[in-house]
């Protein structure tokens, strides 16, 4: 789903969840939460005013479809429900305590379970256009005792109404350690298997394939500043068209870049900083 169709209406239609995030007595609690996709990553929100919960935010980027997304917060997963084609479809709810929930709805797959302590950033399932979805999404909430609350990310508000990008702050603290959380396979999201790969100064860029829907998916997945955001980048280009690159400043990868390329080739790559790598045009199929 677009940012076009979402303000049109056409799409990002969800039914029934919740929100979270303001005053009260429990204010300074909902400052911890963060957006819910890896560090650096930006991603455009749209809030309208029939949107159920009127307080949710509908959270969208191109090809989105398959991408991680993570917890918002420290806390206890409290469900992990399929109510199928309809409403939230696959979705998951976390406990962070003193009343806060957050609500993450219209997933391609779930990774945790009920019971399951989860850390700030952990992936807890992917984006996907499960329920009463007409396009790819994450609709997420933020709730206290069960009740919807206006949105903070970074202890700041979210627009309503309207759409805005946000570009996430979720552990871009470097306190990511030595190891990159991510896997290629993770980020790309269901069905990927990586096909080749080449290393950069700094990243492990890989090339991978879905054989179920026919698309390529690079990733570039930083194996140095792990969790600080900084320059990083990922393309996929099908021969005969434009090339595409995410290229920005990252806590955990750049990507995925996705394209179909039915009896084509394809030319892929990564870079960090002055490091980079290209490929020639391969993989024909």
């Amino acid at each position: 789903m677009n940012v076009k169709r979402m303000i049109s209406g056409v799409a990002g239609l969800a039914i029934g969840l919740g929100v979270l995030v303001l005053g009260g007595p429990q204010a300074s609690a909902a400052t911890n939460f963060e957006l819910p996709f890896p560090c650096g990553q930006t991603w455009s929100g749209q809030t309208r005013t029939n949107h159920s919960p009127q307080l949710a935010i509908d959270l969208n980027r191109g090809a989105d479809e398959g991408d991680a997304v993570v917890a918002s917060a420290s806390g206890k997963v409290s469900k992990v429900r399929n109510e199928g084609s309809t409403s939230y479809g696959r979705w998951v709810e976390i406990d962070h305590g003193s009343g806060w929930t957050t609500r993450y709805a219209h997933l391609s797959a779930q990774r945790v379970s009920v019971g399951q302590s989860v850390s700030q950033g952990q992936t807890i399932g992917n984006v996907g256009n499960t329920g009463g979805s007409t396009g790819a999404h994450l609709h997420f909430e933020q709730l206290l005792n069960g009740t919807p609350q206006k949105i903070k990310f970074s202890g700041t508000t979210i627009l309503y109404y309207g759409t805005q990008n946000y570009k996430s702050k979720n552990k871009c603290d470097g306190g990511g350690g030595t190891t990159n959380p991510y896997t290629p396979e993770e980020a790309c999201g269901d069905g990927y298997k990586v096909i080749d790969g080449a290393n950069v100064t700094g990243a492990r860029v890989s090339l991978l394939y879905n054989a179920s829907n026919g698309y390529n998916c690079v990733v570039a997945i930083k194996t140095t500043k792990i969790g600080t955001a900084s320059d990083v980048g990922a393309f996929l280009e099908v021969q005969g068209e434009a090339r595409t690159t995410d290229r920005d400043e990252y806590g955990y990868y750049a990507g995925p870049v996705k394209k179909k390329a039915p009896g084509k080739c394809v030319k892929w790559g990564g870079m960090v900083g002055t490091s980079s790598y290209t490929s020639g045009f391969e993989h024909c199929g």
